[in-house]
C-alpha cells in the first residue's frame, strides 16, 4: 500500500502515548523548594479530595438502613470486601486494617474512573483555551509505585506491630532443614520486595494499555480519513470504553485483595 506524504505526517504526529503522558502544569515553591505538579498530580489530589469530601456527605445518614443508590452501592461494597476479602485473609485482625483496604479500593477506583473523563477536552470547550488538567493517574509508574510502597510499609508495620521484630524475622521463612535456611531467607527476603513492583507494574500496565488501545482507535479516524473508518473507530471505541469501566472496578479489586493478601501473610505467617 502506497502512504502519501500527507499520511506520513499524520503516522509521524499520531503518538498514542499522548493521553498517559504527563505533563507539568505549575510549580510550587515551598520554603525555597521548587516542586513541578503534574497533571498526574493534580488528579490524585482531585480524587482524594473527592472521596474526603464525598463519602462522608454520602453516609451522612445515621439509619442502620442505608438511604440511596449511592448509600447502598458504597455498603454494599464495603461490606463485600470486608466479608469475602479481608476476613478470610485477616481472622481477628480484620477490623483493624479493613479501614486501610477500603481506602486502597475506593482511591484507586476513582483515579480509574477520573482517568476515564476527557476532564482537559472538556475544559478546553468551557475555556477555548488548550490545557492538561486531566489524564489517568494510575497509568504513571511514580503514582502506582507510590500506592505499592504504601502497601509495602504497611506489610511491614503490621507484621513487626502484631508478631513483633525479632518474632517477624524468624517467621519470615517456613520451617525447613537447616542447610536451607540461607537459601530460603534470601528468597523470602527478594519475594518480599518483590510483591508491590508487582501490585505498582499490574495497575501500571493495565490502565496504560486500555488507553493506548483507545487511542489507536480514535487515531484511525484521522489517519484513514474515511466514513467506514469513523464508524469502525467508533464502535470499537465505546466498545472499549466499556472495556476500560469493567477493568476500572477490577484492578481497584486486585489492588486491595493482594494489598490485604500480603498485609495477611505479614500479620499471621502460616497465611
Amino acid at each position: 500500500m502506497i502512504i502519501m506524504g500527507w499520511e506520513r505526517g499524520i503516522l509521524a504526529e499520531f503518538n498514542p502515548l499522548e493521553p498517559v503522558a504527563s505533563v507539568p502544569l505549575f510549580t510550587l515553591s515551598i520554603g525555597g523548594l521548587e516542586i513541578p505538579v503534574s497533571n498526574h498530580m493534580f488528579m490524585v489530589t482531585v480524587a482524594a479530595l473527592l472521596l474526603l469530601i464525598g463519602i462522608p456527605l454520602i453516609m451522612k445518614s445515621r439509619k442502620l438502613a442505608p438511604a440511596g443508590y449511592l448509600e447502598n452501592l458504597i455498603e454494599s461494597i464495603c461490606v463485600y470486601l470486608r466479608e469475602e476479602v479481608v476476613k478470610p485473609i485477616m481472622g481477628t485482625h480484620t477490623d483493624k486494617y479493613v479501614g486501610f483496604i477500603w481506602t486502597v479500593f475506593f482511591f484507586v477506583l476513582t483515579l480509574n474512573l477520573l482517568g476515564m473523563i476527557p476532564s482537559e477536552k472538556i475544559v478546553t470547550l468551557i475555556t477555548g483555551k488548550q490545557n492538561h488538567y486531566g489524564g489517568p493517574a494510575t497509568a504513571n509508574i511514580w503514582i502506582t509505585g507510590a500506592m505499592a510502597g504504601i502497601t509495602f510499609f504497611m506489610m511491614i508495620i503490621t507484621g513487626i506491630r502484631e508478631q513483633g521484630l525479632w518474632r517477624y524475622i524468624v517467621n519470615l521463612a517456613p520451617p525447613v532443614p537447616w542447610w536451607m535456611i540461607p537459601l530460603i531467607y534470601f528468597l523470602e527476603i527478594v519475594g518480599t520486595f518483590v510483591k508491590p513492583f508487582v501490585l505498582a507494574i499490574r495497575l501500571f500496565a493495565n490502565i496504560i494499555a486500555g488507553h493506548m488501545i483507545l487511542a489507536t482507535f480514535l487515531g484511525l479516524i484521522a489517519i484513514l480519513k474515511s466514513y467506514g473508518a469513523v464508524a469502525m473507530s467508533m464502535a470499537f471505541s465505546v466498545g472499549q470504553s466499556f472495556l476500560e469501566l469493567l477493568v476500572a472496578f477490577l484492578q481497584a479489586f486486585i489492588f486491595a485483595f493482594l494489598s490485604a493478601l500480603y498485609i495477611g501473610s505479614s500479620i499471621a505467617p502460616e497465611h
